[in-house]
């Protein structure tokens, strides 16, 4: 399962590398549509923060959204109930690297998950804290990644009946 972790229109102009973070995070969905990846998104306080940014919208049509009000989506109950049974392997990326995304990843370790926090698919409003966080969550438990690492995995072998298609992606 992917989980893409509030990638609001209202926030994403204030994080470091917000252009990059939309793009690496819509080649992912795109990927997860085309290789039946389930797809959960979050969006936090949607009332205030607005919602998904409009350019990953089209690529989310068949996810699951979670609107949610805790910084770790696992205290959300519809959240929980939306996942696969643990000890399934879950991708994550999103916004804010150091916050939402960081203790979203701690709580599904805690559950019993296998997380791969996708390193480049992730961002904060200072790249300190985005560093931190990339540390912080390897230290827990969770395995980085990145957008290729996780489209080629999903993949298994350029013999599978995608392959090209999902290429086409990345190049």
């Amino acid at each position: 399962m992917l989980v893409i972790v509030d990638m609001q229109a209202r926030l994403l102009p204030h994080l470091d590398g917000a252009e990059r973070l939309t793009e690496r995070a819509g080649t992912l969905l795109r990927a997860a549509n085309l290789l039946d990846v389930p797809v959960v998104f979050t969006e936090q306080n949607p009332q205030r923060l607005g919602g998904t940014a409009d350019a990953l919208l089209r690529d989310l049509q068949s996810a699951k959204g979670i609107e949610k009000h805790t910084f770790d989506a696992t205290l959300e109950p519809a959240f929980v109930d939306a996942l696969p049974p643990a000890p399934a392997t879950v991708w994550v990326a999103g916004a804010e690297a150091h916050v939402c995304v960081l203790l979203t990843t701690l709580g599904l370790l805690r559950l019993g998950y296998r997380v791969e926090y996708v390193a480049d698919a992730v961002a904060s409003r200072r790249a300190a804290d985005r560093t931190i966080a990339l540390e912080r969550a390897q230290q827990d438990g969770a395995r980085l990644t990145t957008v290729e690492t996780a489209i080629f995995g999903w993949l298994g072998s350029f013999r599978h009946p995608r392959f090209r298609d999902a290429l086409a992606l990345i190049k």
